[in-house]
């Protein structure tokens, strides 16, 4: 009974999301959180690094059609039709090129296309009188001098372009919300997204060589890369190599909906770290990969990547406290999605 009142109210109040980038990895996942959780969901995605097909596995494994727009969010006059078509009530902002090693070769096009694309929306939103943004940031935002684990209070700053134009959108947005008293901003402070939706129809696909350890993985046990490459194993960490937050895409995509129930609430402009508090080195990920999923994975020792750290983690806490989210699965769980989802989809949505 309290499920179908709290269905009612929100068909009641029309609460429809735009969902910028909604076809990619996270963007897939988080519109389906948001169709189980009764939600209407409207997409545009340029589809640049993405695949419709997603939104139609989304659509099948909910049972709900997503609407949507292929289209750059720089462009403000399709826009403001897609405002013009449906009653909007919050915004959820994908839309971006993430690639860091791309954004040192080509920063102006990373510029000019995530802080773009986040005025763009910012000046439709405006005009349409909608307040409500929840901002897909990154924990590349943080210096590198920071103490771990990493909280909202630590000191900012970026090695590279990608980075940049998240720490920059951030400003742009708490400018914003500073100007105008009704705006409500979240930003979103990702740290390493890894895992699958556990039906295996949805999960990540990059193009090319996967950027990503975990496609890296799930690519090479399934034959498709020769061996993964382990960059440096000489760091003072349990075991030599690198140690990351891992968060599965599922725990990830709920915590946008944790944002937008906060962000319908309250006033203003919060930054909310979402990750696990919890780090595992890279050959730790790498063993339990092939102990969950019973395959070994060749791999070789590589020299450190330029501007990598040795340890880099979350605390989660002002998550817990301000948005009532929490990290709900495990390393065991991102590993045997990440591996079903490769399996069922070897060369991912391509087929």
């Amino acid at each position: 009974m309290e499920f179908f009142y709290a269905r009612k109210q929100r068909e009641d109040e029309h609460m429809t999301i735009l969902v910028t980038g909604g076809a990619g990895y996270i963007g897939s996942h988080t519109c389906l959180e948001l169709q189980n959780a009764g939600y209407e969901v409207v997409v545009v995605d340029d589809l640049r690094n993405s695949d419709a097909k997603s939104l139609e596995r989304v659509a099948e494994l909910t049972g709900k059609p997503i609407t949507f727009y292929q289209f750059d969010v720089r462009d403000e006059a399709r826009l403001h039709e897609v405002f013009s078509k449906h009653r909007i009530a919050s915004v959820i902002h994908f839309a971006g090129m993430k690639a860091v090693g791309e954004s040192v070769h080509i920063p102006l096009t990373y510029y000019d296309n995530n802080l773009g694309s986040t005025m763009a929306l910012c000046r439709v939103m405006k005009k349409h009188g909608v307040n409500n943004f929840i901002f897909s940031s990154s924990a590349t935002v943080y210096a590198q001098d920071n103490e771990m684990p990493l909280n909202e209070n630590g000191r900012l700053g970026c090695t590279n372009p990608y980075g940049w134009t998240k720490f920059m959108g951030e400003q742009i947005l708490k400018d914003i919300a500073l100007a105008d008293p009704s705006f409500s901003v979240v930003l979103l402070r990702y740290f390493n997204p890894i895992g699958a939706h556990e039906s295996g129809r949805i999960g990540e696909d990059p193009a090319g060589i996967p950027n990503n350890l975990l496609p890296y993985i799930t690519q090479t046990a399934l034959g498709r890369l020769q061996r993964l490459t382990v960059h440096g194993n000489d760091y003072d960490t349990v075991d030599g190599t690198g140690v990351r937050d891992y968060i599965h895409v599922v725990d990830l995509a709920r915590g946008h909906l944790k944002a937008l129930e906060y962000a319908a609430q309250n006033r203003g402009c919060q930054a909310v770290n979402l990750g696990t508090g919890q780090g595992y080195s890279v050959l730790q990920i790498l063993h339990a990969f092939e102990s969950e999923n019973g395959v070994q994975v060749p791999y070789t020792i590589g020299p450190r990547r330029p501007g990598d750290i040795a340890t880099v983690y979350a605390d989660p806490q002002k998550a817990r406290d301000l948005l009532h989210w929490e990290a709900q699965l495990g390393i065991a769980d991102m590993v045997r999605d990440a591996w079903r989802w490769q399996k069922q989809n070897p060369q991912g949505y391509r087929e």
